[in-house]
């Protein structure tokens, strides 16, 4: 893996995480967010990489969130909303076509907005319409941003009154990714190795509760890091239904995201069908997220789950930056 096809450094941009974090809180200070009074619902808007920042961010939050915190992934917002409610509007370009089609409706109901992203059209319609904007560095892939959009939900979820200031919890999670980031480097190191076993296989990452979201993270990362199928599922949903598929797993591969705060029964679930899946012939491997809180448990397996689909990319000889088919797809659209 040490001559791997990176030329834009993605792999460099996701050992440096960590490096994000002190950033990330600056600038959402530095956006001046504004209290939402009486405190109401986050909706985070945006798509793909974008996105993914609510819903771990709601995952972090677990019981703790006061207020729900919900990912909208469309060109509409959901119904019911009002001034009461915080709309962040997640987009790393700024000119994603669904995200600013939601911006505009928040504007049209009166719900208060913020913007997080680069620059683009979002940013010049925020500034346009007084609306505070969460600058985010541009140069990465929208998907190596991970930490920003995280951090910036998560400060959104503070100020619309969905949650409570998480903020050294955050800042003391950078001190675990960066010692990570440095084992990543060593020749068998977690991700190294889960890569390995996981080459050539189609791995199916399955979640529960705050790992729900993380395994969605790593199916995603899969796709456009090693530009391969990946799946991902959840617990304890997929035991009614899914498990029926693994009597026949072809060349399928499992991995289970835990984590210390699981519910008991749910941990049975995933011993119960780890165990029914080895015995079909497939592959199983059980992944643990590391850290004391639940901001270093959720990004701990975050940053696993990264760089483990750039060693996939780098054993495929992949360069996993690409993302031809995205791109495509877009100029495709563009012209209809």
């Amino acid at each position: 893996m040490n001559g791997m096809s990176d030329p834009a450094g993605l792999h460099r941009d996701v050992l440096d995480q960590h490096l994000q974090i002190g950033d990330a809180l600056w600038r959402f200070e530095s956006a001046g967010v504004p209290a939402v009074d009486p405190p109401g619902d986050l909706i985070v808007c945006g798509m793909g990489g974008s996105a993914i920042g609510g819903d771990l961010a709601a995952a972090v939050l677990g019981g703790r969130a006061l207020r729900p915190v919900r990912t909208v992934r469309d060109y509409v917002l959901p119904p019911g909303l009002g001034p009461e409610n915080l709309v962040l509007a997640a987009s790393y370009s700024g000119n994603t076509e669904e995200t600013l089609a939601c911006f505009e409706a928040a504007g049209e109901v009166g719900t208060p907005r913020v913007a997080l992203t680069t620059g683009g059209k979002l940013a010049e319609a925020a500034r346009a319409a007084g609306v505070p904007v969460i600058g985010v560095p541009s140069g990465m892939q929208p998907r190596a941003a991970v930490v920003y959009m995280v951090v910036g939900a998560l400060g959104c979820a503070a100020a619309s009154g969905a949650a409570p200031s998480l903020h050294e919890e955050i800042e003391a999670g950078a001190e675990l990714l960066r010692r990570l980031a440095e084992a990543a480097l060593e020749d068998e190191s977690h991700p190294k190795r889960l890569a390995r076993d996981l080459h050539g296989r189609i791995p199916v990452f399955y979640g529960a509760g705050a790992t729900a979201a993380v395994a969605y993270r790593w199916k995603a990362q899969v796709n456009e890091n090693d530009k391969r199928p990946a799946f991902a599922a959840v617990l304890p949903e997929a035991d009614h239904n899914e498990i029926c598929a693994w009597e026949r797993p072809g060349d399928l591969a499992a991995v289970f995201l835990e984590e210390p705060g699981q519910d008991p029964r749910v941990r049975r679930r995933i011993e119960v069908t780890a165990e029914l899946i080895e015995a079909a012939g497939a592959p199983v491997h059980r992944v643990e997220a590391t850290g004391e809180t639940p901001f270093e448990r959720v990004m701990s397996l975050v940053l696993l789950g990264d760089l483990t689909s750039v060693y996939l990319a780098s054993l495929d000889g992949i360069d996993p930056t690409p993302v031809d088919a995205i791109e495509q797809l877009k100029a495709k659209l563009s012209l209809s």
